[in-house]
């Protein structure tokens, strides 16, 4: 009976883990239409995920932490835009990334567009912006009192 107990809470952890994961997706495209099919903006974390020290630092900071995980859940939808040296990526992605990186006028890495797709009359897609941060020090409270102003201005 121990053991089935033991075997039992295993099972019931591992889901409860995996449910915890957050979604990246890496695909626009797709990411816009849950987007628009949650009512939810997306998140745009354009990143060097292999070389980028300051992004290294908001990932284990503030993006990997169980308290941006509840936040981004309710909050958005989540879209890495990565920029590696060493990772190989298909040219489809890197072409997305690249006109995106161009769309956003991006300078420097890490850098995080908060944004809604707007589709235009001729099916087109246009990015609202409404507004943008990178590091932010202090840890994922401080980091998500930024983020939460910022999308607290699109509610008004």
């Amino acid at each position: 009976m121990k053991k089935f107990c033991i075997l039992l809470l295993l099972v019931f952890g591992v889901q409860f883990a995996q449910s915890q994961e957050l979604v990246w997706h890496t695909n626009v495209k797709e990411a816009i239409k849950i987007s628009e099919k949650k009512k939810k903006p997306m998140l745009l974390f354009f990143t060097g995920s292999d070389w980028c020290g300051w992004c290294i630092r908001l990932q284990k900071e503030v993006l990997k932490t169980d308290t941006f995980a509840k936040w981004a859940k309710e909050n958005v939808v989540l879209v890495e835009l990565d920029y590696p040296r060493a990772i190989e990526q298909t040219p489809e992605l890197k072409a997305q990334n690249s006109n995106l990186q161009m769309a956003f006028s991006i300078q420097g890495f890490p850098t995080i567009h908060f944004a809604n797709a707007v589709k235009a009359a001729d099916g087109k897609v246009n990015f609202q912006g409404l507004g943008s941060t990178g590091y932010v020090a202090g840890g994922p409270e401080a980091w998500l009192a930024v983020a939460t102003k910022i999308l607290d201005k699109k509610k008004r």
